[in-house]
């Protein structure tokens, strides 16, 4: 049972995909996100893209906690499906349409996105299926980065035994961490004080 932690929705229980072909993100990395981005000052009125959705938990999540759009992207039926139950969900308690579901996969919608060039986004979830190649998510980072507000915090999911996604230019890493057999990315827009050695804090 997966359950929103905190915000308006807190204690609110979301729908989870039957089956297999997602792989939720546990509470205990869930919980230890959000603690980070809520010490960030990154989830009140910002503009949330949630990629590889699953259930849509993270972006749910997000906007209980104050965000002010939420998209969530996802090509699997069924899960697509989830996401659309559980942004009901959420949208009727905060009584205003924050979270909206696109079917569709992830290079296809930021090329659309990317034509409109009229978004934004100042926090983005990635949590690729594992048989993701490495070749296929830098496609997708690189469609991503000039997509970013420049303030914005982007974080993959991986498995701890992949490497390091490779940033492409206009993204570099920020910080990782390290939870049993799952490892967090974080990146953020290059910017002149970019360089910094990675936190693994």
């Amino acid at each position: 049972m997966t359950r929103i932690v905190a915000g308006a929705a807190g204690g609110s229980t979301l729908v989870s995909v039957p089956g297999e072909g997602t792989r939720p993100t546990t509470d205990r990395v869930k919980e230890a996100l959000f603690s980070r981005l809520e010490s960030m000052n990154m989830l009140a009125d910002t503009r949330v893209l949630d990629l590889y959705a699953g259930s849509g938990s993270l972006g749910a999540e997000s906007a209980s906690r104050g965000a002010k759009s939420v998209e969530l992207v996802e090509f699997n039926d069924k899960a697509a499906a989830v996401c659309q139950l559980n942004a009901d969900l959420v949208n009727k308690v905060l009584g205003s349409k924050v979270v909206r579901v696109q079917r569709s996969k992830v290079e296809s919608f930021l090329a659309r996105t990317a034509e409109a060039a009229l978004e934004q986004w100042d926090l983005v979830f990635m949590d690729p299926p594992y048989p993701l190649t490495e070749a296929e998510l830098s496609l997708v980072l690189e469609l991503l980065a000039p997509q970013l507000s420049h303030f914005a915090v982007v974080i993959v999911e991986r498995s701890a035994r992949t490497p390091e996604p490779t940033w492409p230019a206009g993204l570099t890493g920020l910080a990782h961490k390290k939870y049993g057999e799952t490892r967090l990315w974080f990146a953020e827009p290059v910017t002149e004080a970019a360089g910094v050695e990675p936190s693994t804090d």
